[in-house]
């Protein structure tokens, strides 16, 4: 027989959305600073020219930065205060976490709990800092070899006071996205990081539609593929729905405990694996090995002599690294399954798993505790990760393919579907445990009053 509770939690519905007041002021919050950080996006960097920044976009099409400026909502392209978005925040941690992987020290700091997970924290953000100023100092030195290669002045009074302005203002502008953040977080609803990251992607989905509806109506597009490419979004939706709430729940027992009556009872409890544990970092890791060399010799420009041997060899090599071609789908792939497997063996550890089950007396029905756990922990987790790189690489891979047969651009592929979609799931379902509380609070609110009618 149900429970009340389970009752609540399955007729659970936006219907008492009003009744929420904390809930509403959260989601209030979260748009407000969502609002911010796009009008910031718009602020540009003092001493640059913004009449030569459309030329620029164009010349960095296609590599490692048009995926950044992607992830930053077109704030990189227009130079804005918030250029480099959280991308440096994103990358220290990643560093951080394959750091406390494989050093003992860092290793041991993450055991420590909340303490360790502060210093872990700290130390991220101190990373944040030297890779927004190494990364701000060379862009603000591109910005003026681009006008000095292009010649047209892309920085009004280049210099080095052109450069250290711009690195406290990048910088400035990254941890204001950090602490924005972290508001929305504690104070508003969803990941502030995450949602952010999730922002600037969404941005851009009503200029794309707007040119894939116009060349709809123009006739330079047909509206076969224009129905192809709304329904490969949809089935990529629905797939990446399904599959990230995917798990495998390994049952782990424990010991027979005596409770208040008297009566041996045994604990039981679930360990859930996702089927995709690494999350979005495979495709983002393989893109940006597959995009540097063509990222390099966009800056490179006319410098770079086809008629010499490494020049003619580089040219030979970006035609087939180029979008779409056979050999750049199958690297793509190979890519986001070794590092799937990679970043997996990282972040979850079978032995550490096991030991800690051990000192807790759980273990798994028909499986010993100790070596044996740690065997079947990464046996199950092995499977279950090739069925993870396989959807990885094929949700990756299929709007890739798309964009070669028609050539049309599709900003929305695979990693930043993944990213919204795992984004708008959190975020649905935080909203609904802050309606299930809500309701399981009317519930004692009402329980409280029976009792003091009785």
């Amino acid at each position: 027989m149900a429970s009340r509770a389970d009752n609540i939690a399955s007729n659970l519905s936006l219907a008492n959305f009003s009744k929420a007041t904390e809930l509403r002021q959260r989601i209030w919050f979260t748009i407000g600073a969502l609002i911010v950080f796009r009008f910031l996006s718009f602020v540009p960097l003092p001493g640059v020219n913004p009449l030569v920044l459309q030329s620029l976009a164009d010349t960095a099409r296609g590599g490692i930065l048009d995926m950044f400026n992607m992830f930053t909502g077109g704030s990189l392209e227009r130079m804005s205060l918030i250029a480099l978005g959280v991308m440096p925040y994103i990358t220290a941690s990643i560093v951080i976490q394959l750091a406390a992987a494989l050093h003992p020290s860092l290793a041991a700091l993450k055991k420590e709990g909340t303490t360790g997970r502060q210093k872990l924290n700290q130390y991220t953000r101190y990373g944040t800092v030297l890779l927004c100023t190494v990364q701000g100092w060379f862009l603000a030195a591109g910005l003026e070899s681009y006008g000095a290669q292009s010649g047209i002045q892309a920085v009004v009074d280049p210099g080095y006071m052109f450069r250290i302005g711009a690195v406290i203002s990048l910088v400035g502008g990254t941890m204001f996205l950090l602490w924005l953040g972290e508001q929305i977080t504690s104070r508003g609803i969803g990941n502030g990081v995450s949602l952010i990251i999730m922002a600037g992607i969404v941005a851009q989905f009503p200029s794309f539609a707007g040119n894939l509806f116009e060349g709809g109506r123009t006739g330079s597009i047909s509206p076969g593929i224009i129905i192809g490419f709304i329904a490969m979004i949809v089935i990529l939706i629905l797939v990446i729905s399904f599959v990230e709430r995917a798990q495998r729940r390994l049952l782990i027992q424990y010991p027979k405990r005596a409770t208040q009556r008297g009566m041996m009872q045994a604990d039981r409890s679930h360990l859930p694996l996702k089927l995709n544990t690494a999350g979005v970092i495979p495709p983002i890791f393989a893109s940006s090995l597959l995009l540097l060399p063509l990222t390099i010799t966009q800056f490179a420009g006319n410098s770079l002599d086809t008629n010499s041997t490494t020049g003619a060899w580089l040219q030979t090599l970006l035609q087939y690294l180029q979008h779409g071609q056979p050999i750049y789908m199958t690297l793509y792939a190979a890519g986001i399954v070794f590092f799937c497997f990679f970043y997996t063996a990282v972040v979850f550890n079978p032995e550490e798993t096991a030991e800690n089950l051990k000192k807790n007396g759980g273990f798994i029905p028909g499986i010993r505790p100790g070596k044996r756990t740690e065997e079947y922990l990464d046996y199950v987790l092995t499977r279950i990760t090739v069925v993870g790189a396989i959807y990885l690489a094929l949700v990756c891979v299929i709007p890739e393919y798309m964009i070669a047969q028609t050539g049309i651009p599709l900003f929305l592929g695979g990693t930043s579907l993944l990213i919204v979609v795992n984004v708008t799931v959190d975020t649905i379902s935080q909203i609904q445990s802050h309606l299930l509380a809500h309701q399981y609070g009317d519930l004692i609110k009402k329980a409280k009053l029976k009792g003091r009618m009785r």
